[in-house]
Parts: structure tokens; sequence; C-alpha cells
């Protein structure tokens, strides 16, 4: 094995078990401090005022949006690294990463570019009141002007996922939470800078995360990253990058369309549906972390042509989503409004997000599920289909169904919950029946 490769983690071999709990508890450890950190910032939004808290909630669902193009980018290189790594080519790698690098920075300038342009107009048509619209704009501005920032954590914490290492990504998201609960009341309160102070504490972690990851990164590899432009390796980065990205961005903006149809029940709907959103994600990470296991682990038997190793790593994995499952329904269940509490004593508030939460529980399993469907078929170079399922799933699908329920049929918010639920459970279904046959034609 190459210098350069000498400090990877061979998941080829080995109890895949062992490998899945290894590299997923320090993912969802991170993703849980990562989630904490979103909620902190709702909480002292909160603390602002109930419009502040309606504001943040609406410009990080535009926020999110915009930065659809780089949330491909982390398992995107992770997929390109982690077949390097299989195929053991160390002078490709470090072309892959450095190239990754340079799409990274190319990609944060489309999103200043895009959000500019168009954020303000999708906050005007999400909220029908002004100081909301204010307190959206605040916010958003400053993270559009410093996405860069995001840009590189992305290429960076996706290599190293790739290398079998997510506790140094995890370790930065652990420091970033408590550095936020300083930062966020010292700007917001303490230098009166409002929900801007809250924004301007992300760009200064995450500035600092992305430094971070670099320099544990360079040290890995043992070469110094910069950036590279080699049109033919882009194009094949930008295959895995584009279609992850274009998932993502799907997803981004279901939950945009989402929001526009509980938007009809109101402002402090969206806040509640919102919070009930974050609270979800943080149940939802150890399936985020087990997803980061399937997908460096399947890459890397992916370049080594271990095929069947693929499909005992999708099925072992499948099995471990069901244990977490059977934790957290029953927390989505019985726990939602002590959490929904926290965060806001507006009784609609609460309700809203008690009302998704408890719908959304009985299709836990199928979110789980998607996930592990999806990053097998990325670690296997076919990212194609969960783009064409996500659209139907998170587009078409709710349109055509909400629009007749909430708009024709004037049916309660209820109903925005319930349709996205059973179409969840649909589409897990087809995903699972699909990616199994996939992977018994690798097998053959």
């Amino acid at each position: 094995m190459s210098k350069q490769l000498t400090q990877s983690k061979d998941l080829t071999t080995g109890s895949i078990y062992r490998h899945l709990i290894n590299l997923a508890i320090p993912a969802s450890m991170g993703m849980f401090f990562n989630t904490l950190y979103n909620l902190t910032d709702n909480w002292f939004a909160g603390k602002i005022s109930d419009d502040a808290l309606v504001g943040l909630s609406i410009s990080s669902i535009v926020f999110y949006l915009f930065i659809g193009l780089l949330a491909g980018l982390q398992n995107g290189t992770s997929v390109m690294v982690s077949s390097e790594l299989g195929a053991n080519k160390g002078v490709s790698l470090k072309a892959v990463t450095r190239n990754s690098m340079s799409v990274g920075v190319i990609f944060s300038f489309i999103v200043v570019l895009l959000g500019f342009f168009l954020a303000q107009e999708t906050i005007d048509w999400l909220s029908t009141r002004d100081i909301s619209r204010v307190y959206a704009w605040d916010y958003i501005q400053i993270l559009l002007v410093g996405n860069i920032g995001f840009a590189v954590s992305a290429v960076a914490a996706g290599a190293l996922m790739a290398l079998g290492d997510t506790r140094s990504n995890r370790n930065v998201l652990v420091v970033g939470f408590f550095a936020n609960l300083v930062l966020n009341p010292l700007l917001t309160f303490g230098l009166n800078m409002g929900v801007a102070g809250l924004a301007w504490a992300t760009l200064i972690i995450k500035f600092a995360s992305a430094a971070y990851l670099l320099v544990v990164l360079s040290k890995r590899l043992g070469f110094q990253l910069r950036l590279q432009f080699e049109a033919p390796l882009i194009a094949k980065i930008l295959k895995q990058v584009l279609p992850a990205s274009l998932n993502f961005f799907i997803m981004i903006v279901g939950s945009l369309m989402v929001t526009a149809f509980v938007s009809r029940f109101g402002d402090y709907a969206i806040a509640g549906y919102s919070v009930g959103l974050r609270l979800e994600q943080v149940l939802l990470l150890p399936a985020l972390g087990l997803n980061a296991a399937v997908l460096a682990i399947s890459g890397q038997n992916f370049g080594a042509k271990n095929y069947r190793r693929i499909a005992e790593t999708y099925r072992k994995a499948q099995l471990l989503g069901l244990s977490i499952s059977v934790i957290c329904t029953p927390a989505m269940i019985f726990l939602s409004p002590l959490l929904l509490s926290f965060f806001s004593t507006q009784d609609e508030i609460i309700n809203t997000g008690v009302q998704y939460l408890r719908i959304d529980a009985f299709v836990f399993f199928c979110y789980v599920s998607l996930f592990i469907s999806v990053a097998t078929l990325q670690a296997t170079k076919q990212p194609n289909f969960p783009v064409i399922m996500g659209f139907f799933r998170q587009l078409l699908l709710p349109l055509l169904v909400n629009y007749y329920l909430i708009i024709v049929l004037d049916y309660s918010i209820v109903w925005v919950f319930g349709s996205v639920a059973s179409i969840v459970c649909l589409s897990m279904v087809i995903t699972l029946l699909y990616t199994r046959r996939q992977l018994k034609k690798l097998a053959i």
C-alpha cells in the first residue's frame, strides 16, 4: 500500500457489524451535536421573539435550498476517495481530493450568485409578515456570503469518511456546538446584533472547522491540499457529486413546497413544523451515521470489486436500522409535547410540531431504510435512481396530493403530514426492491 494510504482504515476485511458500529457512532455523535447546534439557534431566536423564530425557520429552509449544490460534495467525494482506496490507487487519490476541493469552491460561488438573486423573493413567497421577512433576510444574507466554509468542510469531511475517519468531523461538530453556546448570546444579546449575531456565530465556527479538517486531511493523506483543475477528472467527480446534490436539492425544494402548504395555516404553523423537523432529525441521527458507514464500507469494497460483501453490508445495516427505529419511534410519539415546549409557549407552534412528529413516527423505519438504500447505490456508483425516486417522492406526488387535499378539499394541516408519510412508505418499498435487484446483478 502506498504511503498516502497508510493512515486509511481497511474496510474490505473484518467484521461488517464492527465496521458499521465503529464508523456510525462517531458520525452520529457529530451529527447529533450539529443538530443540537441548529436547535440552539432556534432556541436563541425564540428568546428574541416568536417572529424571530419564524424568520429563522424560514431562512434556514431557504438557505439549505441554495446550498443543495454543496450537499452532494461530502457523499460524492467520499465515493470517489473510497473507490480509489479500494483499488489502491494512491496517485489518483491525490488528484481526486484536489479536484474535489476545486469543485467545492466553484459551487460556493454559484451559491452566492443564486442566493442574492433569488433568496429575498423566496422568503417573501413563504412569509406573509414583514417582520418575519426582515429577520429571515438578516440571517441568510450573512451565510450566503460565507458559504465557502460549508463547501470546504463538506469535501474534507467526505474524504476523511472514506479513509475510515468519522471522528475528526465529529470533533469539530462537538466543539462547534459548545462554541455556538458562547458566541450566540455574546453576539446576539451582548453586542446587540440580534438574528444577524446567530449567523455570524455560525460563519466563524464553520470557517474554523474547515481549517481544522483540512489540516487533519492533509496529514492523513501525506500531501498538501491545493486547488487543481483537470477537466476529465472533474467530470468524473461531477458524475457522483451532481446526482447527490440534485437529490438533496430536490429534498429541500420538497421541504420548501411542504412548508408552502403549511404556511396556509399561518406563520406559527411554519415555526412548529420547522422545530418538529429539527427534533425528528435528532432522532434520525443514528440512521444518518449508519448511512455514512455504509457509504464508506461499500465504497471501498466496490473499488476492490468485493460485491458480495456490499450485499452483506446492506442487509446488516437494515437490521441495525430496524433496531434504531424500535427505540426512536415511541420517543417521537410520547415525548413530542415536552420537547416542543422547550422552544415556544405558543400553543399553535407546539401543537403543529407534535402533530408532525406523531404522524411521521409511524414511518420512521421507512426513512432509515431509504437512507441505507441510497448510500448503497451511491457507493456502487449508481446515483441516478435516488434522484428519480426523490423527484417523485419529494416533489411530484406531494405536490399533486397536497394540492388536491389542501387547496381543492380544504382539509386540515394533519393531511399534509399524513400524505407525506404515506408517500415515504411507498417510496421505501420501491427503493428497497430496486436496490436488492441491483446488488444481485453485481454479485453475478
